[in-house]
């Protein structure tokens, strides 16, 4: 069974309504998530990065990157760039399948399973892992690696997954990795 780390939204200004909580959370998710991208890769798992283009249609992967450091929190940017050689797909709604080419790279790549990492969790995450889930993919979701805006929204938002969704949730990258695996 093949797994594969989607990265989600982490090429972020933080220029927006909700950046003041969100930059609190995702500077504290930040080392876990900086982990779980290299023990992913020392396993040889796909990775792969899905992000929203805010609306401008001729940005790459570049474009996001340069804006992202260039915003409010290059601290919180610099740390999770994509390397040259990771896939990356954009996006325009809260879910990294919704009219994108997710799915397919997953198939082509024979994975059944993701890890779903990044922000926001009662948002992106969310919705991401339920339309994983529709999809007949296995979702893991390290509770230590995704981001909140609300934090009893993200409470709520884990709950339903591991419910409704049965992702698993991992309390740490150790044990997200090793569900994944297994």
């Amino acid at each position: 069974m093949a797994s594969a780390l989607i990265v989600v939204d982490m090429l972020n200004t933080y220029q927006h309504e909700h950046a003041e909580p969100l930059m609190h959370s995702v500077g504290e998710i930040l080392p876990a998530l900086r982990e779980l991208l290299v023990r992913t890769r020392e396993e040889g798992m796909l990775t792969v990065y899905v992000n929203d283009n805010h609306g401008d249609w001729a940005a790459g992967p570049r474009e996001l990157a340069q804006r992202a450091l260039a915003g409010a929190g290059p601290e919180l940017v610099e740390p999770v760039l994509p390397p040259p050689d990771t896939p990356f797909v954009m996006k325009a709604r809260h879910s990294i399948f919704y009219e994108t080419l997710v799915e397919y790279l997953l198939r082509r790549h024979e994975v059944n399973r993701l890890i779903l990492a990044g922000q926001v969790t009662e948002q992106c995450i969310l919705y991401s892992a339920l339309d994983g889930y529709v999809r007949h993919f296995e979702v893991v979701v390290p509770g230590n690696c995704v981001a909140h805006i609300d934090p009893d929204l993200a409470r709520a938002a884990l709950q339903m997954m591991k419910a409704n969704m049965h992702a698993a949730i991992a309390e740490s990258v150790a044990e997200a990795v090793e569900a994944a695996q297994s």
